[in-house]
């Protein structure tokens, strides 16, 4: 993989993407973790200061790495036996950090998810040089305090002016100049960028040397590149800013030497400038323009033309939000054999991804042409961070673990198949990435799980392994032999400027990009905003970490039409490319399993695409007032219902007979669910309290108390309840549903409260269950990590109550309805709105696909939504008063509504 980098270092276990992202990594010492509060027991390593958390590496490779974040520290101090000081009379010998979290990398030596430690506890370090105890305690205190600000922006400038600080302190040790005659040109401060990381330090450039010295020794004392062996460099933009620089000593590599951020343009200038007079001529010939003549008449290959064009257009592998950018040019990912000499095998490069499929086109555009300005056709770009490492997680899973805040992606969402993800690219109606250039290189690393990663198990049963390739491949190799094989014929050759038009010329913005279907988000592009224009540092900080999650458009280079290739015509196809594997290379055949899966996901399509046709079966009046909450067994022979009337009721779907009436108390309950084997309800209830039903005994077997206010919903997954509150809290409580299902008294462990600024009116779990979406009294909508129960989003997105969240299957988007009438679709990633949609009456309730959504509003219809188009599709009268609750089941094949009118409603989709 190019940004692996030229050394690798594979026997160090720390590296800077253990570190939180804007993190930095100050100093390290050796030192002993004091283990268990045994003084016999201990164990020796490297004690790593960074500014938002205290990383132990032990020196035993199967020992976990601990990660601490100062955040989550109570108290840190100096403690144990001191020593005598003559300065300061006695100095502590021990850290000691009070933490409730403490992450656990890297165990037994194998990159893995992380795992967490929460509860209190109290972690000891004895430095190996205990006179510095009392300096490092005092550091840990000063970032313990900047990690404790509430605002990120306050955060971020006393994280700043203490690094700047420690720069301020050193200076380039000139006794790293490789040889006594060299003379210095110029000093300065820099941070040394690599995908993901940056590392602060000193630069000094002399008359045959430049030099960067890292301000923590890591990973090396010094960098040394000569001025005679430099071949290429580029300014960049770094973080929307013009203070990157990077060096390449080679002509056609991917991976350049060395890539440097700036703390001004006028230091990236002025080294520039440097370089580029001591290179004289080797500078004038790298431009757009130079490149393109060598192209038209054949001196480079298309593979070496995109190269260029990328660097040119501050695309670098250091820059994840901005990776080189590469297009599919094969459209043929089921056939036996490839045919390169057929047109009919090729992409059409004339148009975006997002282009392709003239039907999700047409519903995309007629979106665009309702949307206020500014507009835009796609609610996701085409390169991103998480596109850069979704296709190569097998060889950068400690990236992917960074960037995701210590886990994978879910295994149904990962990299699985080249011929899925092509499919997806064409019909997902959010999905329009292109590809990256490992895909036209020689190394096939990236498509096999040579690691032995344990990526996760798919519904269907498989695990996660390797990438599964088309039919016409016979193994990874042959598969990039015939990629590059078909980014060099003669058809792509014919028409890349086509493709070069849309990504870096004259279709890339304004009238030209708008005939072109070629409009991305107004933020993706250079000039788009000026974020040192934004006064207010929190704003300006979630606005830039927006725009460089969700992925940005090259810097335009042409702003003319792109000329055509002049090359011969090809007679011949180089052997290989285009024959067909034998029966023994070709991949086998997909497993039961995953065919029964594609099959439910076959009939989920289909439910949904007829869920316009949804037909009532039965309606049962069976409360006095609103019904709030709807569960169902698997079996599906009951239905259980909550309402204000402060009862649950149990009815027969067989007869519609009500089976069973239960009151826990004379307040109204809020909503309903089934815990696994279908032996247990969880009601909540506005008494404040969480009641479990047993289906077995008939009877409330357990009672958990623990809201001051009304709680409002509750959820469940893997022994774990969330429970929501108008107390302004969503708690999760450690709830074994087997113990409870086997009418065991249990102890409910509080395993997290997760606060908020108002009541919480609603919540829902991911499909994965790592995330959790709130949604408060106030309008706000959160997003939290449920590894860490830290907040990723807290977005202030309705103008009234939110009504009901819900994610989309991919875990990409939330949608949120509220008192304001709108359906709001926002990108969990990036935080970033996608759309808002505006109905004509309130709506209470809904549950969707992912871009087609049935809801229930106020005036007792229920619609069904085509998100792309962001209009009704079909009304389906319903209930005579407001729409309070809709369920579907898995198979999506049978819903069922409660209303103010105090029915329950059957319906089936009709195929």
């Amino acid at each position: 993989m190019a940004f692996m980098g030229k050394k690798a270092r594979s026997k160090e276990r720390f590296s800077l993407l253990l570190l939180d992202l804007e993190e930095y990594y100050f100093e390290q010492h050796t030192a002993y973790h004091m283990t268990d509060n045994v003084p016999n027991r201990r164990m020796r390593g490297s004690l790593k200061i960074c500014s938002k958390s205290v990383i132990f590496e032990p020196d035993e490779v199967n020992k976990p790495i601990l990660k601490i974040p100062l955040k989550d520290c109570k108290r840190i101090e100096g403690t144990g036996e001191t020593e005598a000081n003559p300065f300061k009379g006695t100095s502590p010998t021990c850290v000691l950090l009070e933490t409730k979290q403490v992450y656990l990398i890297k165990e037994e030596n194998v990159v893995a998810p992380y795992k967490y430690e929460r509860g209190e506890r109290t972690v000891r370090f004895h430095l190996e040089m205990a006179r510095k105890t009392d300096d490092v305690v005092q550091t840990l205190l000063q970032l313990h305090r900047a990690s404790c600000l509430d605002k990120l922006g306050d955060q971020t400038a006393m994280i700043a002016a203490n690094l700047q600080s420690r720069l301020a302190r050193a200076s380039f040790d000139k006794n790293n100049f490789q040889s006594v005659c060299e003379r210095p040109h110029m000093e300065c401060e820099a941070e040394m960028v690599s995908p993901l990381v940056t590392n602060p330090g000193h630069v000094c450039i002399t008359d045959c040397n430049l030099y960067f010295q890292p301000l923590n020794g890591y990973p090396d004392s010094v960098v040394r590149i000569e001025l005679h062996s430099v071949r290429r460099i580029y300014k960049r933009r770094h973080g929307l800013r013009p203070l990157g620089l990077e060096v390449f000593c080679t002509e056609n590599d991917l991976c350049s030497d060395i890539y440097l951020k700036f703390y001004n343009t006028k230091d990236r200038d002025e080294l520039y400038y440097y370089i580029a007079t001591f290179l004289e001529n080797h500078i004038a010939e790298h431009t757009a323009e130079s490149y393109m003549l060598q192209w038209q008449r054949g001196h480079i290959s298309n593979y070496q033309y995109l190269l260029h064009l990328n660097n040119l257009a501050d695309r670098s592998v250091n820059d994840l939000s901005q990776y080189p950018v590469f297009p599919w040019v094969i459209s043929d990912y089921s056939s036996s054999q490839l045919d390169l000499l057929n047109p009919a095998s090729f992409r059409d490069l004339s148009k975006p991804v997002g282009a392709l499929n003239t039907e999700r086109l047409e519903r995309l555009l007629e979106r665009y042409r309702d949307m206020p300005e500014p507009r835009f056709m796609y609610g996701s770009h085409y390169s991103s961070p998480g596109y850069v490492l979704f296709y190569l997680v097998r060889v950068a899973p400690e990236h992917m673990l960074c960037l995701q805040n210590g886990r994978f992606d879910h295994a149904d969402r990962m990299f699985n198949s080249v011929g899925e993800t092509w499919k997806n690219c064409l019909e997902g109606g959010t999905d329009f990435k292109e590809l990256i250039p490992e895909f036209y290189g020689t190394g096939s690393s990236f498509l096999k799980n040579l690691l032995r990663l344990s990526l996760g198990r798919r519904q269907g049963g498989g695990q996660v392994g390797d990438v599964e390739l088309p039919p016409w491949a016979s193994d990874a190799d042959d598969f990039l032999q015939k990629m590059v094989s078909a980014l060099e014929s003669q058809h792509v050759s014919e028409h890349l400027h086509e493709w070069i038009d849309l990504i870096f010329g004259y279709k890339q913005r304004g009238s030209e990009a708008v005939a072109a279907h070629n409009v991305f988000h107004p933020l993706t592009y250079e000039g788009g905003i000026d974020c040192d224009s934004i006064e207010d540092p929190d704003q300006k900080i979630a606005m830039l970490t927006q725009i460089l999650e969700f992925g940005q458009t090259p810097r335009q280079l042409f702003t003319t039409p792109h000329p055509q290739r002049i090359t011969p015509r090809f007679h011949s196809i180089s052997i290989g490319t285009s024959t067909s594997a034998t029966s023994s290379e070709m991949s086998p055949v997909s497993p039961s399993m995953e065919s029964f899966e594609d099959l439910t996901e076959e009939s989920k399509k289909l439910a949904w695409s007829n869920m316009n046709k949804l037909t009532l079966q039965s309606s049962h009046k069976i409360h006095k007032e609103a019904v709030t909450g709807i569960a169902v067994p698997l079996s599906g022979t009951s239905i259980f219902s909550t309402s204000q009337d402060s009862t649950m009721k149990m009815l027969s779907k067989e007869n519609g007979g009500l089976q069973r009436s239960v009151s826990f108390s004379n307040m109204a309950l809020s909503s309903c669910i089934m815990l696994p084997e279908d032996k247990t309800v969880v009601c909540s209830s506005w008494d404040n309290n969480v009641y479990f039903y047993s289906i077995a005994y008939g009877r409330r077997q357990d009672t958990l108390m623990g809201h001051d206010d009304a709680v409002s919903q509750v959820c469940w997954r893997d022994d774990q309840l969330y429970t929501a509150s108008w107390d302004s809290t969503v708690k999760v409580w450690k709830c074994v549903a087997a113990d409870i299902s086997s009418n065991k008294r249990t102890g409910f462990e509080l395993l997290a409260e997760l606060e908020h600024e108002s009541g919480v009116n609603t919540i829902a779990l991911s499909p994965a269950g790592t995330l959790l979406g709130s949604g408060t009294k106030e309008g706000t909508l959160s997003v939290w990590d449920l590894d860490s129960f830290s907040l990723l989003h807290q977005l202030p997105c309705h103008s009234g109550k939110i009504h009901q969240v819900a994610f989309s299957p991919d875990s990409r988007n939330i949608l949120s309805v509220g008192e304001d009438s709108c359906l709001k679709v926002t990108d969990v990633q990036t935080g970033m709105l996608l759309s808002n949609v505006l109905a004509e009456d309130e709506q209470r309730c809904f549950c969707w696909d992912g871009s087609t959504v049935l809801s229930g509003g106020q005036s007792g219809d229920l619609l069904v939504w085509d998100l792309l188009t962001s209009k009704v599709i079909h009304k389906i009268p319903a209930h005579s008063g407001q729409v309070t609750c809709i369920w579907i089941n898995e198979q999506c094949s049978s819903v069922i509504t409660g209303g103010e009118d105090k029915q329950i409603m059957l319906w089936k989709p009709q195929f």
